[in-house]
Order: C-alpha cells, then structure tokens, then sequence
C-alpha cells in the first residue's frame, strides 16, 4: 500500500468515527505522521477527497492552518453543480481528465459522456487556440458540457 492510500486510509477512518461526517486536520501534523512533504497531503485532497467523490475541502495555510473535510451524499445533479461551481476560470488538462473521470467512476455522468467530453477539452482539439487560453477554454467546455448534462 503507498503512502496516499495510507494517508487516505487514515482520513476515511477519522471521518467514519465522526458523527457528523466531519473533520479537521492539520496538514503538518498529517505530513509528520506519515513523514511525508505537505504537497502529499494536497494531492491526497485534491485526488480522493474532492467534491466529485462527495467531500468538501476547505484549507487554510499558515500557523494555525487546517484542512477540514465534510462528506456529503448528494443527489446528481447537486454534485454536478458542486464541481461546475469548484473549477474556476482556468482548467488544465490533467485536472480535467482526474475530474472527468472521478464523474464518470461516480456514475454521475455516463462514460461515453466523459470520453467526448475528454477528447473536447484535448491538447489536440484546442491546437487551434492561443497555448495562453486554452486552460480558460477547457474550463468553459467542461462546465458547459457538465450544465448540459444536468
């Protein structure tokens, strides 16, 4: 087992024991236990704790920084609206293909819906665009794509 799935495992744990489905973290105090680097702890959040996998991660940096990880069981379309509203104005095409996936691993959209949606958002589909807007265009395709799909 790697080091994410063990960091992984140890948060699903802390969230099963929690009533509330809710629970607070310090990613120093995380990155010790597991003597890794921080940044193994925002790819961790980012990869099985995103909304598309029903979790809400909120972070703050700094001294007294935190992660807080909500699960939430949400219908489709909720969880569709939390994705198009967590992608922002720029998407890059490896964190689109991640999202795209974990919806279609979810059940949340179809998996024919997610291979037009890939090859969409592709470098090859977007070669046409200037290399400084296509992170802009690939977000607007992936929420026009996921709004549609609602």
């Amino acid at each position: 087992m790697g080091i994410s799935d063990l960091i992984a495992c140890f948060i699903q744990e802390a969230l099963d024991e929690t009533d509330g489905g809710v629970v607070e973290l310090q990613r120093g105090d995380l990155a010790q236990r597991f003597h890794c680097v921080p940044s193994q702890i925002n790819y961790v959040m980012s990869t099985r704790f995103s909304p598309e996998h029903g979790y809400i991660v909120e972070s703050r940096r700094g001294g007294n920084g935190y992660i807080r990880i909500t699960r939430v069981r949400t219908d489709r379309k909720t969880l569709l609206m939390q994705v198009i509203n967590s992608i922002g104005d720029t998407l890059d095409f490896q964190s689109a293909k991640a999202i795209t996936n974990n919806l279609a691993d979810s059940g949340a959209i179809e998996t024919d819906t997610a291979k037009i949606l890939l090859a969409a958002m592709s470098e090859t589909a977007l070669r046409e665009a200037p290399k400084e807007v296509r992170n802009r265009v690939r977000a607007d395709i992936f929420k026009q794509v996921l709004i549609r799909a609602i």
